[in-house]
């Protein structure tokens, strides 16, 4: 069931001339392949779905960072959760169809 949002924000500290956006990429990776519904915005990556396997899908992005050659990963998340569910639609649907050019 749907019953949380939950946006993440991956801070790797990268090692040598490695470069961040590439740590990066490899937790939107595992977000990716994980089926759930997500949005990657300009700072942080919101997912949808049930809370317990949106919370794992967190966990795995900060390993695959860390595996990736990160010396260290700082998050910050968000969670909105409601056991009746919620949707990123009803919290942003009005402003992408009134927001285009």
């Amino acid at each position: 069931m749907t019953n949380a949002n939950v946006s993440l924000q991956i801070l790797p500290r990268a090692a040598g001339d490695q470069e961040v956006y590439d740590l990066v990429d490899k937790a939107i990776q595992v977000i990716e392949r994980s089926g759930v519904k997500y949005e990657v915005g300009p700072m942080e990556t919101t997912m949808e779905g049930d809370y317990d396997q949106l919370m794992e899908i967190v966990k795995k992005a900060q390993e695959a960072v860390i595996q990736a050659g990160s010396e260290q990963v700082m998050s910050i998340i968000k969670v909105d959760y409601k056991p009746t569910g919620v949707t990123m639609e009803e919290k942003t649907g009005k402003y992408r169809l009134s927001n285009r050019r």
